[in-house]
């Protein structure tokens, strides 16, 4: 499990991460570059709103389980809070099953969304289904943000198991860790 999650970690942090980046790039510099087509010499390209938004969109969906694994989504820390508060072994517990169910519940709804939005992108597919410029199909961006569910589903997962393992008794301060050696070591 150790391996399989550096090999995500790096695939994220080399690679995504990057994608994503890049694929944001494109639309800011459209919207730049209309912004000066408009205003400098009063022309625009219709699909240009679509282009920018859908973009922005997919690059956001493609930063879904970087943003997970490293913790950053907003997040109730309420009940949390007040189980730490409680303090001693039982809030300790009572902080660990919550975590756990957080991310049981983040992984099924992830993999729910992304699971059954393939039917749904086929018939984008096969429907022709288009931007409102009527220029852009729509289900590219439909599929990316079905990858970007998978990934972060893929998150939750590491993020579900670190929480098991911690409640055996591995390191409870490492975000993943991995039991077997018994010194805590990230996955």
């Amino acid at each position: 499990m150790r391996r399989a999650y550096l090999a995500w970690r790096a695939f994220e942090e080399r690679i995504l991460q990057y994608a994503a980046a890049i694929l944001l790039l494109g639309p800011t510099l459209l919207a730049i570059v209309e912004v000066v087509r408009r205003y400098g010499f009063g022309v625009s390209f219709p699909w240009r709103q679509d282009a920018v938004t859908y973009g922005i969109l997919a690059a956001i969906f493609l930063f879904f389980g970087i943003t997970q694994s490293r913790g950053l989504h907003l997040r109730v820390t309420l009940l949390p809070s007040l189980l730490r508060a409680k303090g001693g072994r039982a809030g300790r517990v009572a902080v660990e099953l919550v975590e756990a169910v957080v991310a049981v519940v983040g992984l099924l709804f992830c993999a729910f969304v992304a699971w059954h939005g393939i039917p749904v992108a086929l018939r984008m597919i096969e429907t022709g289904r288009m931007t409102q410029s009527q220029i852009i199909p729509l289900w590219p961006f439909f599929i990316v943000f079905l990858v970007g569910m998978g990934f972060m589903a893929v998150s939750f997962f590491f993020q579900l198991y670190a929480q098991i393992q911690s409640m055996r008794g591995a390191d409870p301060g490492s975000p993943y860790v991995d039991g077997a050696d018994g010194n805590g070591s990230i996955l």
